[in-house]
């Protein structure tokens, strides 16, 4: 394997090494410098000001040294002769530019006018076409920019804003404007009579505050948002990052966002679980573009974070489709409706229309947890993403990715109960499209979707020769079970998006369905003996959700003040489904190989030492035809959602949401969020909001037979649905809905263009947490198993915390460095248990407690410091882990093998996991225009959690905690851009 390394990192080289001669070849020929650069410079140094289409100077590039010491006068005749453009100078110091060929099509222009010449001729048709059209031009910061320009696309007619960054002119009535102003991003669109057009343009560094999540108002931008919003743009971040995967990803990106790979927890090794400010899975919402995303059919079922929930598989989204992620950190169920407890995460689809992009990553992890430097390596990482954009007619895009992706396993020392740990494999490929296509005036068409496919592989416990579990036959040395799958994930979003009487009207219908099928391998029915099989399909389970909804919005914009309203109508159909496998997987032989039941005699059991065999698939049994359902459930919603800017200063957004569900009834939730402006710097904001969770099908009907390990010790348990009467005989009531009451205040600052800060505070109390219950003995049931467990409304929560971003950066004359801190203050606490009658330690006791707990972890902080010199980037990331506390499987051992003593029990039983500091390294560079090499390490120390004894519950020297437990991870990336 180490050759193999070897091997492919020299093809690299040589493969870099041919890239880059022809690169170092030109150094010896005269510097040229984009066209662009050079007029920033003349600007600078004149005082002057060049306005034109952002595109207009793309590839365009000139000898710098000619200009040196000339004047303004000079410099501009020079640009004339020796590029194929015409430099028109509009007084005030600004200046247009146009294509040469255009010449017989330019005006004379005055401020905030536009006077044709007296040799062009303007045809009587042309003029009945035309619209008086006005409005605003502002920067992303709410200041009016004075001398932006506005252009006919066709004609090239047009004006320039005056001081308060007005404008009002005659254009065609079919028209598109080109909007521009020096160090913005240009924009082309549409304007109509009778509407006051508010126009905002983001400078190159303030793209990334463009905001869709959080605002139904589209004037806002999200530094005057009245709630916390994080946006991560992945093309830059990917700069400094090895992850392939998007939990991974966020895991760095985000303090308050926790993901870590499982091992041993069956389906969680396959779909990560992901907590937000130490929540569960299913307490955020994911958005793709805007549009709800459908949860992933699986439940945590074991010692795993999220234990009990089903959570969004963001992992099944390719990175190479995404944008931006934009994360709302505060509650927005009544904006947004359920599982918006925690917050909002979109995912923004890419909508580049004229690029190809190919990026491969390989990688491969240090395997040896003792030593630095790698003796050993595994968990081989190979990807290759492809994104591919075009136009579709004038305005329209259709934007196309797909993502190959091999994530091999690790193997990790283990304990006695486990021979094989470490995280799972798998092997994936992804498709996704983004789209938009402009159909009448102002409607466009969009839609987006996709489709991901992976297949997995991950260890159970291993099953020891002497053993009730083990044919000795087939296993003479015991056996690992592989615990495989087959998950398709795909979803489709369409919609209408149009304009009436200045009213924006979105409507959507987004489908997604997520169908995770298990196959076990490597494994056998004991019951079958030496006849068994090893292999076995062992069914699964099913979501299908669709939602159909339509929104309004308009500003309206008054004299004095200004207000947003938007409001909609939604309708959710959700199908929740388990399927069986086959017989064998499931079922359990007598001595004459006819199915157990009820009437078996104890004497027809097949034994081993005097111990009955199970039946049914080791490491994990197959879902039987008692175990199927097919069950679905519809919602309605109505929202009201208002910002009313009082004045630049002030604004409050309220909004309200009414829910109805055909099964467990309806809710009402409000919010109210506000934003003062105490300087052009300095934002106070808050926010008070109320929330829920609906209950998911899967809490309420999942069941399974399933052999539970407690401790090293295996036993027959069987999961109750809710709905059952067996849960009523536990005094277990029906399912309903989790509350939630969602506190926040912070403020954001940005001292000057190099220098900005966010703090906020939050509070989030939660009632009814539904959670999975501990083992009860079953055995008086008759049903031939020794525990029930079950789902209920059982705890409540309160947690509080604060957000910390701080980002700065200096240019320097050919180089350029950035500081990034962020860090998340968390703590969690449990503040009513619902056990009723039930004893409190098996309902919910103190190891539960604390793998709840454990998912809010007390803080994590993390500090970036980049330098990019010429065409070199460096990235140095620190990122520090607080303490975890656990409680393993001790807690549930006899008391006599502790003096008796409940307390010397609960002692010995704690795992404490002391903080950790993990570095990254990454270096990138930029060979030309189309090729980019990044390499790097994460972890670079190989640092690990703290070991534990042999009682933990995924079987390792470790649980899944902070940075993981696969040490350094090396990697090469390789990037072209055509």
């Amino acid at each position: 394997m180490f050759s193999k390394i070897v091997f492919l990192k020299f093809l690299l080289l040589v493969f870099v090494a041919f890239i880059t001669l022809p690169t170092l070849s030109q150094n010896y020929k005269k510097e040229k410098v984009p066209l662009a650069v050079l007029l920033d410079k003349i600007s600078n140094e004149h005082k002057i000001f060049f306005t034109y289409n952002a595109n207009l100077l793309a590839n365009k590039f000139v000898q710098e040294e000619s200009f040196v010491n000339l004047s303004l006068k000079e410099s501009i005749s020079l640009l004339e002769k020796i590029t194929p453009f015409l430099f028109d100078d509009l007084g005030n110091s600004y200046y247009v530019i146009y294509k040469k060929k255009e010449s017989n099509k330019r005006k004379i222009h005055a401020r905030g006018n536009t006077v044709f010449k007296k040799d062009i001729v303007v045809d009587s048709a042309f003029l009945n076409k035309k619209i008086t059209v006005k409005g605003i031009v502002l920067s992303s910061e709410n200041i009016p920019l004075s001398g932006a320009t506005l252009q006919e696309e066709k004609t090239l007619v047009g004006t320039t804003t005056n001081a308060d960054g007005t404008f009002e002119f005659e254009v065609l009535s079919n028209n598109s404007i080109i909007v521009s102003f020096i160090g913005h991003n240009s924009r082309i669109l549409q304007l109509y009579p009778n509407k006051f057009h508010t126009i905002i343009l983001a400078s190159g560094q303030d793209l990334d505050e463009v905001q869709v999540v959080g605002s139904r108002n589209k004037n806002r931008v999200a530094s005057d948002t009245p709630v916390a919003i994080d946006f991560i743009d992945i093309e830059k971040t990917a700069t400094k990052s090895s992850q392939v995967e998007v939990n991974q990803f966020l895991q760095y990106a985000i303090p308050s966002f926790n993901a870590t790979k499982q091992s041993g927890a069956d389906g969680a090794d396959h779909i990560d679980p992901a907590t937000i400010r130490g929540l569960g899975p299913d307490q955020t919402l994911v958005l793709i573009n805007g549009k709800r995303r459908h949860q992933a059919s699986l439940i945590n079922l074991y010692g795993t974070r999220g234990r009990g929930n089903s959570g969004t598989d963001l992992n099944a989204i390719p990175i190479s489709a995404i944008k931006r992620i934009e994360l709302l950190r505060d509650g927005a169920s009544a904006q947004y409706g359920s599982d918006a407890i925690a917050g909002v995460l979109n995912i923004v689809l890419k909508d580049n229309d004229n690029s190809l992009d190919v990026k491969s990553t390989f990688g491969f992890y240090n395997a040896d947890p003792n030593r630095f430097f790698p003796k050993r390596t595994d968990g081989f990482t190979t990807k290759l993403g492809l994104n591919y954009g075009t136009k579709i007619s004038k305005n329209g895009f259709f934007n196309f990715s797909a993502e190959a992706i091999s994530l091999e396993n690790t193997t990790r020392p283990a304990t006695e109960a486990r021979e094989k740990y470490g995280q799972a494999e798998v092997k994936g490929v992804s498709f996704f499209l983004n789209s938009e296509i402009p159909i009448y005036k102002s409607t466009k068409l969009y839609f987006n979707g996709g489709v991901n496919y992976k297949n997995t592989e991950a260890f159970a416990f291993t099953r020891k020769p002497q053993s009730e579990r083990n044919v000795l036959e087939i296993y003479p040395t015991g056996f690992n079970p592989l615990i495989t799958s087959k998950i398709i994930d795909n979803s489709f979003s369409v919609g209408l998006l149009t304009t009436y009487k200045d009213w924006s009207v979105d409507l959507n219908n987004t489908f997604g369905r997520n169908n995770f099928h298990y196959f076990i391998k490597n494994t056998l029915n004991a019951t079958l003996v030496e006849n068994s099989p090893t292999e076995f399909d062992a069914g699964g389970h099913q979501l299908i959700q669709n939602t159909t909804s339509v929104d309004f919005s308009k500003y309206f914009n008054e004299k004095t003040y200004g207000f947003n309203v938007a409001l909609g109508l939604e309708h959710r159909l959700d199908k929740y489904k388990i399927f069986s496998g086959e017989e064998a997987s499931y079922a359990a032989y007598d001595v004459n190989d006819n199915l157990v039941n009820s009437d078996t005699s104890l004497e027809d059991y097949k034994t081993f030492n005097g111990k009955i065999r199970p039946g049914g698939s080791q490491g994990f049994p197959g879902y039987s035809p008692e175990n199927e359902l097919d069950k679905s459930r519809s919602n309605f919603s109505f929202y009201l959602d208002t910002e009313v800017d009082f004045s630049k200063k002030f604004m409050i957004g309220s909004a309200v949401r009414y829910e109805y569900y055909s099964d467990f009834g309806s809710t009402l939730n409000f919010k109210f969020a506000s934003r003062y402006k105490i300087s052009d710097k300095f934002n106070l904001r808050g926010s008070y909001s109320t929330g829920f969770r609906a209950p998911s099908l899967a809490q309420i009907y999942y069941n399974l037979t399933f052999t539970n390990f407690i401790g090293s010790k295996p036993s027959e348990s069987f999961l109750v649905p809710n709905n059952s009467p067996i849960a009523r005989r536990f005094n277990i009531e029906k399912l309903k809905e989790e509350k939630a009451k969602n506190f926040s205040l912070g403020f954001a600052t940005k001292f000057n263009k190099s220098f900005n800060a966010t703090f906020d505070a939050y509070y989030v109390a939660v009632k009814d947490r539904i959670i999975l219950s501990g083992n009860f003995d079953a055995s008086d049931l008759g049903l031939g198993i020794e525990n029930v467990q079950f789902f209920a409304n059982g705890v409540s929560t309160k947690t509080t915390g604060i957000d910390v971003v701080l980002n700065w950066y200096k240019n320097f004359e050919n180089s350029k460095l950035s500081l990034d801190f962020s860090g998340n203050i968390n703590h969690m606490i449990i503040t009513d248990i619902n056990n009723k009658e039930l004893d409190e330690e098996t309902f919910f006791g103190k190891r539960e407690q604390q793998y709840l707990l454990a998912s809010a972890p007390n803080n994590k902080f993390s500090l970036g410091v980049n330098y990019q010199y010429k065409k070199l980037k460096t990235a140095l990331n620190f990122t520090r882990f607080s303490s975890v506390i656990l409680i393993d499987w001790q807690i549930s051992q006899d008391l006599a093998n502790f003096n008796n003593s409940e307390a010397e029990r609960l002692d010995a039983s704690i795992d404490i996991y002391q903080p950790k500091l993990t570095t990254d390294l990454h270096f990138s560079y930029q060979f030309n225009k189309l090729i980019n090499l990044q390499i790097g390490a994460n972890n670079l120390f190989n640092i690990y959690p703290t070991k534990q004894e042999s009682f933990t519950d995924s079987g390792g020297l470790w649980d899944a905690t902070q940075m993981g437990t696969n040490g350094s991870f090396y990697y090469t990336k390789l990037n072209i851009k055509l």
